[in-house]
């Protein structure tokens, strides 16, 4: 058994078990250039959690994984087949009936585990920490915690060398033969300022690539996704810990 991942325990094994974090792993349903399968960031919002939480348990942090959510927003790319929109104020409605279940039960904390560049929690966690004063809510982009040159040749952001490494390593039965995939072009914005940070607007993804990938996979390895993938867990599982173990002031 595995007492921190809810959607494998029973009852009757951890209805004593004083849990202190929460983390929900959130995904999304969308295409993934030609050789990755649409439930790419689901997988990965499984696998990290499932991985990190147990590193985190094994040092004594009490934290329950819970079911990963499987949609996310996808508002530029409702003219792909199959990409599942889930839009902000539903994600708002789902959050706010998870906090309630978590702080009525006496989990006061609980850590979003984001495997989706569409989703954006800040906002989110920021008008329901008014509801839920008294929880501490946080999210993480797993995707942004490490340097991705020190493992990856091509840059990218969606099925580029970096997801697919991943893939290679933990699930290499859904990942069709690296000929099959597109080599991820996408195109820029034409004008400049929302091609940096400081100026945003959201990208029609069928404008922007005819693969549905940005960045190249072609040399993607499971060794690369291997190494990428332990490391990243050790620095996950890092945060879940400390975030169980805090107590007292967040701020020193």
């Amino acid at each position: 058994m595995k007492p921190y991942l809810l959607k494998e325990t029973h009852w009757g094994s951890i209805k004593n078990i004083k849990y202190e974090l929460a983390v929900l792993p959130w995904g999304a349903c969308e295409a993934h250039n030609k050789h990755l399968p649409y439930g790419t960031d689901i997988y990965e919002s499984d696998f990290f959690a499932e991985a990190s939480a147990k590193t985190a348990w094994e040092r004594g942090a009490k934290v329950i994984v819970l079911p990963t959510i499987p949609f996310g927003v996808n508002t530029g790319q409702t003219d792909i087949l199959l990409d599942i929109n889930m839009n902000p104020s539903t994600q708002m409605a789902v959050l706010h009936d998870i906090l309630t279940g978590l702080n009525r039960q006496g989990i006061k904390k609980l850590l979003i585990l984001n495997s989706h560049g569409g989703n954006n929690f800040k906002p989110l966690l920021r008008e329901l920490g008014l509801k839920f004063p008294e929880m501490f809510l946080a999210a993480c982009d797993w995707f942004k915690a490490l340097d991705k040159s020190a493992y990856f040749t091509h840059p990218g952001d969606h099925a580029d060398e970096m997801e697919t490494s991943l893939m290679l390593h933990m699930i290499p039965e859904l990942v069709l033969p690296l000929e099959e995939a597109g080599v991820g072009t996408a195109k820029k914005f034409a004008i400049d300022a929302f091609n940096q940070s400081w100026a945003s607007s959201e990208r029609k993804w069928s404008q922007v690539t005819s693969d549905t990938g940005i960045g190249n996979p072609k040399e993607a390895t499971a060794d690369k996704g291997r190494l990428f993938f332990n490391d990243l867990i050790r620095k996950l599982g890092d945060l879940i810990y400390e975030i169980a173990m805090q107590e007292g002031s967040w701020y020193n």
